[in-house]
């Protein structure tokens, strides 16, 4: 964020288990964090009638008054129970706590990423400012999960307030990039049931271009434009 679902399963290419219902959607999700960005996330899911499960990195108690308060009707847990019966995880902690993720507790796992690198929270990482995308170095970690990444380019105020039913005239659009195409159309679909409009914005690598500080960070666009500057992406990152 821009502020510092039963199933069958079927492999993919890669060997992921892609979760899909009946309906190729979602039912349960896992929120992996507990501060504004996580409860906000947590909120409009909710609204939009997923089951929500939320873990910190601490005894799920710590976290039970935080979830009253800002997501009455999550389900606190650890980390790893949170995790098993969902469908779509989304990481929604400090990035610099990346390398603390179960990556055996992920595997299979369809994992959004909505975090952002900030110095000021992370620490100086060395690994996550060489790196072209902070998705691929958490989808490093994560070996056996399919990353994609989306959530993080919208601030979570404007999460709960921009979102419209699909059609909407100026529905706001919300970049989803990933490598495995059954994992970002199933993240497509969560992006949309938010209340946004999902756009293709390539493989985990060009998730770059949703990162702070590029023209798709710093705005709110509709889909239309969201397209244009992800064709223009390249060339204003100095790719």
């Amino acid at each position: 964020m821009s502020d510092p679902a039963q199933s069958a399963d079927h492999p993919d290419d890669d060997g992921h288990r892609v979760p899909t219902g009946a309906d190729g959607d979602v039912g349960t999700v896992a929120i992996l964090g507990a501060g504004r960005v996580g409860t906000a996330i947590a909120r409009v899911a909710m609204r939009a009638g997923y089951q929500v499960r939320l873990a910190a990195s601490g005894d799920p108690a710590l976290i039970d008054l935080i979830a009253q308060i800002m997501a009455p009707g999550a389900v606190t847990t650890t980390a790893a129970d949170a995790v098993t019966p969902a469908e779509l995880v989304v990481l929604a902690l400090p990035l610099g706590k990346h390398a603390t993720l179960d990556g055996d507790a992920l595997a299979g796992k369809v994992v959004v990423d909505a975090m952002n690198y900030w110095p000021s929270t992370d620490g100086r990482n060395p690994e996550l400012e060489a790196a072209p995308s902070t998705s691929e170095v958490v989808a490093r970690h994560l070996t056996r999960s399919a990353v994609v990444k989306t959530l993080n380019h919208i601030g979570y105020h404007d999460l709960e307030e921009h979102g419209l039913p699909a059609g909407a005239p100026g529905r706001r659009a919300l970049g989803v990039a990933g490598d495995d195409p059954d994992a970002t159309a199933l993240v497509r679909g969560f992006v949309d049931r938010l209340g946004f409009d999902p756009v293709d914005a390539g493989d985990l690598a060009a998730g770059v271009h949703l990162q702070p500080g590029t023209p798709i960070f710093n705005g709110s666009h509709d889909a239309t434009a969201l397209s244009t500057l992800l064709r223009e992406a390249p060339a204003a990152v100095g790719h």
